[in-house]
């Protein structure tokens, strides 16, 4: 639970979408379009937010931040992934918002002022290596491991879905300082460390997929890296604990990325239907073609307000586990509908990558996907809301 914090006004609130909308206008359709073609980090569009001090939005003020609160990170990031960037632009800055959180809660006096200036002025990209190939959501059955050595640690394992590791010089990374068998409980003996991703030791192998292309994924594999004590963060064996201050934010700021895609595919849906004619009539006028659209208006809508409560609920110091899940499920199911109906309404147009909703559709998917699955969220639902038994 967090300490509570004013709410901010509306007018606060427009004024970081007035700001971020032209931190983002220069970066139009044919920039994402050609990152999604060859793969490239949007170096410029990150280095652009940095300037912009957007980067820092949710980091302390003594160390270069605005000490602003999830209720202004979403909107911020709802307007980013509206822009034309989708889930790639929206990626490119999302880590850096409640990922180093941990930093924040539990490092050190030092640590902060090492490392989160650094990152709030886009000096430092950060990867995080949490997911391993056998562990999934599971993450009590992670792996890898830290042995402790003088001074610090040496690490052997691997991790998977890490997202900017191919451009990244810092990492985030969990491990077992003690092994599972040997834990009284199954979340003891986690600990998180931040340092440097020493390239000599880690392996990073390119993961191909269907969205996102900008935003590189990967499967690394760390052999005998040696992490000073100083980077450790929080004590041995807690990480666990830590790792739950981020989840909800993370999962509030997912809704509005989904939110977001799901606008900006529905206004380009929209539009082609205004302008389209056919039989002599644009094809918005056929009711066939605008009760798709208006239902998924009502969907998006729906979606924003549960993710709108979440966020005050968080920023208030209340428990809002219920509705920051609740938020990334309709909102990344309302996201997904918009980002298909775009396509339908567009016909064989939506399939051609000119029109932009197909790479829109296709990074979609990506937010029923990750952070959580559909049907983890649902459990939890069933399990702390319904009161019905636990199912796994």
């Amino acid at each position: 639970m967090t300490q509570a914090r004013p709410l901010p006004t509306e007018e606060d609130l427009q004024a970081i979408r007035e700001g971020v909308r032209a931190a983002c206008a220069p970066f139009g359709d044919d920039y994402w379009l050609a990152r999604d073609n060859d793969g490239q980090f949007p170096r410029e569009f990150h280095r652009a937010m940095a300037d912009g001090g957007w980067l820092g939005i949710t980091m302390p003020e003594e160390f270069g931040g605005s000490g602003l609160g999830v209720t202004e990170a979403m909107t911020m990031m709802n307007e980013v992934a509206a822009c034309g960037g989708g889930f790639a632009a929206a990626s490119t800055i999302h880590i850096n918002l409640f990922g180093p959180h941990p930093i924040v809660v539990k490092g050190t006096p030092e640590q902060k002022a090492r490392w989160v200036p650094r990152l709030v002025a886009g000096e430092d990209q950060c990867c995080f290596g949490f997911t391993e190939p056998d562990a999934g959501l599971n993450t009590t059955r992670i792996k890898t491991f830290a042995e402790k050595v003088p001074g610090g640690y040496v690490v052997h394992g691997q991790k998977v879905w890490t997202s900017t590791a191919q451009v990244a010089n810092k990492i985030m990374l969990l491990t077992r300082t003690t092994k599972l068998e040997d834990c009284a409980r199954p979340t003891d003996g986690i600990t998180i460390f931040y340092t440097d991703l020493d390239r000599s030791k880690i392996d990073v192998h390119l993961i191909p997929k269907m969205g996102r292309k900008a935003v590189d994924s990967n499967a690394i594999f760390i052999d005998g890296l040696f992490i000073p004590e100083e980077d450790r963060i929080g004590e041995e064996g807690k990480g666990f604990g830590y790792i739950l201050h981020s989840l909800n934010p993370e999962r509030i700021l997912i809704a509005a990325e989904a939110i977001g895609i799901g606008r900006d595919a529905l206004r380009r849906g929209v539009n082609y239907a205004k302008e389209r004619v056919v039989f002599d009539r644009p094809i918005g006028m056929n009711q066939g073609i605008q009760h798709p659209l208006a239902e998924k208006w009502m969907y998006l809508e729906s979606a924003w307000l549960m993710t709108q409560q979440a966020a005050r609920l968080y920023d208030q110091g209340l428990p809002c586990g219920a509705e920051a899940n609740t938020a990334k499920f309709l909102a990344a199911r309302a996201c997904h509908d918009a980002a298909w109906q775009a396509v339908a309404t567009h016909g064989g147009f939506g399939y051609a990558k000119e029109y932009h909703v197909e790479r829109l559709y296709r990074e979609s998917a990506l937010t029923r996907l990750a952070p959580i699955t559909e049907q983890l969220i649902l459990c939890f639902i069933a399990e702390k809301v319904l009161d019905l038994p636990k199912s796994y």
